[in-house]
């Protein structure tokens, strides 16, 4: 399916025309070639059922919010409190706080944190190369298009957008960060276990969304754990939709190229043929459970894969299950809750894609629902491939509870 885009002079208008002529409540007659530019363009585009609660920011705004893009330190001046720190319109309004203001870079964008003349707090994704201003122009409308019309609780919210002085995506800013930097910082305590699993129940719900509830079904393509943001209750919000495609109801998948996504998440028919659909993004975030259970990158330092370390030992297909939590925990975790978890990663990263559950059967599983070993019964020829049942047998006695010297000295190394 052809993509069209709409070339840098029409990018403004087709915005303003598309957003704010649909809200003219004046009675006012808009311009007949207006019109038809904003039907030609919507349909080209395919963005369609537009919400209504995302405006164009003014580049003005955007810059002011910033503080001009400003890399350094981040200048507060509203009265609103923010990073833990307090602050009034009145004296001299306002200070320097040492934090970032540029958050997240990418292989075609930065982000930068900001805050409105209200006092919200906002995150600015400014596109920044592309191999051409085209595609760049591309990219943008592929991502607007994408996340433009989506609404749940569990999915970064789009604000806004502005395509002066460049082109650029206005989000709500979560000041907890990604839930990468929270499990992996080696200075911060580690992440409590019903935290991480409720983060895992919220990215299942929103990837869930996704798939099945949205208007049209959005393949992500990058689920991992730094695209995944915290709200300050540490509630998930799938974020960056930069890879992001939407796969038409009568489609079974499509073939994208270049391929794209983050080495140790991609799924076996995705990096070798090319091919993607919604079991694209549950493989990937089959590995994003095991991230949160065992506490380790997909892929080490050393460039070692976390599925293969898994295999490797087999902890899965022994049931020996409690050898793969974060050592960090110690004791402190639900059994009940870990056999879900590796039992919904097992099936999620299978290699054979039409093997792995929806996140509609994922999410039932996480929630505590009967889903019978039987239904996952492996066919003959993939059973040296599976994990195995018996994580989900509660009267399985090898899956014990650690003591705290087995979680210490004894913990597993790759191979």
């Amino acid at each position: 399916m052809r993509q069209l885009y709409a070339k840098s002079r029409n990018l403004k208008r087709f915005l303003s025309v598309a957003i704010g002529k649909r809200r003219n409540s004046s009675g006012e007659d808009d311009n007949t070639e207006d019109k038809a530019f904003s039907v030609k363009q919507i349909n080209e585009m395919e963005i369609s059922h537009l919400r209504p609660s995302w405006r164009c920011f003014s580049y003005e705004e955007i810059v002011k919010a910033t503080d001009g893009f400003h890399k350094g330190l981040f200048f507060l001046g509203f009265e609103r409190s923010f990073f833990g720190i307090w602050s009034s319109k009145s004296g001299l309004g306002g200070f320097w706080i040492g934090a970032d203001n540029l958050v997240g870079t990418g292989g075609y964008a930065e982000v930068y944190r900001g805050v409105t003349e209200d006092g919200g707090a906002i995150a600015v994704k400014r596109l920044t190369r592309a191999s051409s201003d085209e595609q760049r122009e591309k990219d943008f409308l592929t991502e607007l298009g994408a996340v433009g019309h989506v609404r749940h609780p569990n999915v970064s919210a789009l604000l806004g957008c502005c395509v002066d002085g460049g082109l650029h995506l206005v989000f709500e800013f979560y000041s907890r960060g990604s839930v990468s930097s929270n499990l992996h910082d080696a200075n911060s305590p580690p992440i409590a276990w019903k935290l991480r699993f409720n983060i895992a129940v919220g990215t299942a719900r929103g990837l869930h969304y996704l798939h099945k509830q949205c208007r049209r079904r959005i393949i992500h393509r990058d689920i991992k754990a730094s695209n995944i943001l915290l709200t300050e209750s540490f509630e998930a919000q799938i974020s960056d939709f930069g890879l992001a495609r939407w796969l038409p109801s009568e489609w079974t998948h499509r073939a994208v190229a270049p391929i794209e996504g983050t080495f140790g998440c991609l799924a076996p028919e995705y990096f070798m043929h090319g091919i993607v659909d919604e079991k694209t993004d549950v493989f990937a975030f089959g590995v994003f459970l095991l991230e949160i259970v065992t506490g380790r990158k997909p892929v080490d330092g050393c460039h070692r894969n976390l599925l293969c370390w898994i295999n490797a030992r087999s902890y899965l297909n022994n049931g020996i299950i409690d050898k793969l939590v974060d050592p960090r925990l110690g004791e402190e975790y639900d059994m009940g809750q870990l056999k879900r978890l590796t039992f919904a990663a097992s099936l999620c990263t299978r290699p054979t894609a039409t093997l792995r559950p929806s996140m509609t059967e994922v999410v039932e599983l996480l929630e505590g629902g009967e889903i019978t070993q039987e239904q996952w019964k492996m066919l003959e020829e993939e059973e040296e491939e599976f994990w195995g049942f018996d994580d989900l047998d509660d009267d399985d006695n090898r899956c014990s509870t650690p003591s705290t010297s087995s979680t210490g000295n004894s913990q597993p190394q790759f191979v």
